[in-house]
């Protein structure tokens, strides 16, 4: 994207957390690190749009991906300015035609199963049944690559628990991880990444820690890809609109296991011993 079109953009990312002390099972002193959770209530032309809590580490990318997968904006050349200031505890989000007004698409919302009471605006439910994610096969070896990869991210979740991870993957590259306190938040600041940086997801995985919900199906579904990778389970709803979208979602996704619910005609079992292997042509 062209420069001249990017936001003019703070870069306000906090530190993820804060010293504290907690007393074991045997009564004695332990010093711990506890997650940060801070408020942050995005105003775009001054109307409030809504208060997310968020650990604060990527809130511009956040603003962005949360204004993008709500269906608030198509074009990320709309928005002029993300200013984040945490003495307000506020974004403020300019648009270059100003005045913009969102009462109507407010009115219509869906509170989600998300932590943090995530909300889908509008008819986003009804916009899904319009799109379907490109058609794109993965290699068993390369999951578990990914998987291996994984292992080095969860920096926060390591040190202090109480957050989801979300990774954007190519192969088994980690292009961007993300941890916050809600899934939802971690997802929308990864489409804040792609979205700023003009990125295609046709040939991206997206990993989480969180279960597969609605909320997840949709939004990897707006942001273009086509593979959905958690170590957490599912629900019904999550897995119908996967069908429906064409996502193949995979979950219980640790170690050499997983579980494909939708979409194993996309999966290369390239790792599977030889004689499993055989008897699986030959049965």
């Amino acid at each position: 994207m062209n420069n001249l079109y990017r936001p003019d953009m703070t870069n306000a990312g906090l530190g993820f957390s804060m010293p504290s002390v907690a007393f074991d099972e045997r009564g004695e002193a332990q010093a711990i690190e506890l997650v940060g959770e801070r408020a942050l209530t995005i105003y775009v032309d001054k109307q409030e749009i809504v208060t997310l809590m968020t650990i604060g580490a990527h809130p511009e990318l956040l603003t962005l991906g949360y204004l993008k997968n709500q269906g608030f904006f198509d074009d990320i050349v709309e928005i002029k300015i993300v200013q984040v200031d945490w003495e307000t505890e506020a974004v403020a989000v300019v648009t270059r035609q100003g005045g913009s007004d969102f009462s109507e698409r407010m009115a219509q919302r869906t509170v989600t199963t998300g932590c943090g009471q995530g909300t889908v605006f509008g008819r986003l439910m009804e916009k899904l049944t319009q799109i379907r994610v490109p058609d794109v096969s993965i290699n068993q070896s390369m999951l578990y690559a990914m998987l291996d990869a994984l292992k080095n991210y969860n920096e926060v979740y390591k040190k202090a628990g109480a957050v989801h991870g979300c990774a954007l993957c190519t192969g088994d590259r980690i292009d961007f991880f993300v941890e916050d306190v809600g899934r939802h938040n971690a997802v929308d600041a990864i489409a804040g990444f792609m979205w700023l940086n003009d990125l295609s997801g046709a040939d991206k995985v997206f990993y989480t820690t969180g279960r597969l919900t609605s909320e997840m199906v949709i939004k990897v579904t707006q942001m273009g890809i086509p593979i959905l990778l958690s170590r957490s389970g599912a629900t019904q709803m999550g897995l119908e609109m996967a069908r429906q979208a064409g996502v193949t979602m995979i979950s219980r996704a640790k170690g050499k296991h997983f579980l494909v619910l939708n979409g194993s005609e996309n999966i290369e079992f390239d790792a599977i011993p030889e004689r499993r292997r055989r008897s699986l042509e030959e049965g």
